[in-house]
Formats: C-alpha cells, structure tokens, sequence
C-alpha cells in the first residue's frame, strides 16, 4: 500500500512538470499523496520509537492546505517548490522501482561499509549479502541507509531555480560525493555503536522491547538524525553560496508559509476573542484584587 502511495505522489509531481492547464492539479495529487505516505509510515516510525517522522507527519498538514491554496492559484514560489520535489523523485524512482538499480546501490553501501569497518579494525561478518552483524546483533542496510533520499532531496532543491550548466555540475558535486560519503561514516557509527551497545541507556524511552535496541535509537534515531541534520544544513548554505537565486526561493518560501500561519493563528485569536462570554472569561472580577489562595 505505502509503495503505491509513493508511486501515485510520484506520478502526480512528474506530471506537473509537463505543461498545460493540469499541473496545478497534477501538483495537488503529489503532495497529497506523499503526506499520506507520512500517516501510513507512523507504525513503522513509532515502533522504532522513532517521533522525528511522526512530528513531520503533523506539521505536514497545514504545510498541504497552505500548499493546495496557492497551488490552484498557480503561485509561482510553490509551483517551483513542486518542481523540486518532482526532480527529487525522478532522481529517487530508478533506485526505489527498479530492483536492478536499488540493489546495486545498497551491495555498493555494504561493501564500503565493510572496507570501513575493516579500517577502523572492527570485526563484523555478512549474515546475508545486506545484513552485517557482530556479538549476536544485526543491521540490515536497505535503500533508505545509501543516502539516496537526502541526494536526491538536495538535488531537487538546487533545481528548483534555473541554472547555468555549470552551477548544475558544481552543485551535483556538492551534494552527491560529500552526503554518499558522510552516510558511509553514518551507517559505520551506527553498526558500531548497535553492535557494540555503546549506549544502553534509558529503556523507557529508548526501548522497543528488543534487547540492546537502546544503543540503536541512540546511534540511530538520534545523535546520526542529529548530525545528518547539520550536515544538511551545511551543504544546503554551500548551494546557496552557488546559486544566490536559492536564497531569494527560501526567503519567499518563508514568508508565504510563516506568513499564512500568522495569519491563520491571528484569525483564530480574533474569532476566539469574539465569542459570546469570551471577554468576560478573560476580565478580573471588579471586586477582587488578589487571587484567592488554592485550596488544600
């Protein structure tokens, strides 16, 4: 079901760049269709104990009504920022549809990660040809642990302005070669600290019911979301620095989207305050002038 949603988000984004009258709508099916592919990943995320996914999940409903809104008014900011995603996908669609492709890119991941290991003089074996494990713990690397996403994610931002082709070449360079080989040291941190229980703290929150998973939320979920995240941001303001016009997209993207949430916000305060018996709710009795102590 959720590798369906994707295709049909898929679809809808790659036909959006197509001209004509449909592509607002051809837009409005891809986001709609890839925040549900949010929802029905919140299983999966939750029992990993994993809530970075689950809170994109919420945010990702008042960024789609936002979206949908300016979509049908042909917005020109948004429409850019549909062809980004649209870029994103047909650069992620080969990996994640064609078995061939995907496979290639993980055993690559694999064998990288092994050389890796082998540098850091850390000893794991192959369960199977995706699977490494050492001390009776296993990490399975699939197509989300080769970094393609984020790849394809930062690739579809640097096209979501025209550019040279020399900007084009300059930013594929920044963007693939440098997130590839810092995944490569991600997933090495993570097999490491997993394996070797480098943090079994915290059960409560941590855990999942599976012993020694602790030590994977922590490396996983956490301190490697953590970094890939200042990693992003890092090669995100080195895009900028290439393409000035990214900077101006981001500052329009803020404004439209900070903006309709003001606006929102402060509609939902007026109408509040408007309301029979609101004001008297909020105004002190004339003849009180302390609160009364609480009672015990």
């Amino acid at each position: 079901m959720i590798e369906y949603l994707v295709l049909i988000s898929c679809i809808g984004f790659l036909a959006s760049m197509v001209p004509g009258p449909h592509r607002k709508y051809a837009a409005i099916i891809g986001w709609v269709f890839i925040v549900a592919f949010l929802f029905f990943d919140l299983p999966e995320y939750f029992s990993e104990s994993n809530f970075l996914y689950p809170i994109m999940a919420a945010l990702s409903v008042p960024f789609l009504v936002i979206t949908v809104r300016y979509l049908l008014d042909e917005n020109n900011t948004v429409m850019h920022l549909t062809r980004a995603a649209a870029v994103a996908f047909l650069i992620y669609a080969p990996f994640a549809y064609l078995s061939v492709a995907g496979n290639w890119l993980i055993l690559s991941v694999v064998n990288e990660v092994l050389w890796l290991l082998q540098i850091f003089n850390y000893p794991v074996h192959l369960e199977a040809w995706n699977i490494i494990a050492q001390n009776g713990y296993r990490v399975e690397i699939i197509l989300a642990c080769t970094g393609i996403q984020s790849i394809a994610i930062m690739l579809g931002v640097a096209a979501a302005v025209p550019t040279t082709l020399r900007q084009k070449i300059s930013a594929f360079l920044i963007v693939a070669p440098t997130i590839y080989i810092l995944n490569l040291f991600r997933n090495v941190f993570v097999i490491m600290a997993y394996t070797g229980q480098w943090f079994p703290y915290w059960t409560e929150i941590a855990g999942n019911g599976e012993i020694g998973y602790e030590s994977f939320f922590w490396a996983h979920n956490v301190i490697a979301e953590m970094l890939a995240l200042v990693a992003l941001i890092i090669i995100a303001f080195g895009l900028f620095t290439l393409i000035p016009q990214l900077g101006t997209f981001a500052d329009d993207l803020y404004q439209l989207y900070y903006g309709e949430v003001i606006r929102e916000l402060d509609l939902i305060r007026r109408k509040w305050h408007h309301q029979p018996g609101a004001e008297a709710a909020i105004v002190q009795d004339p003849g009180t002038d302390e609160p009364e102590p609480p009672e015990t």
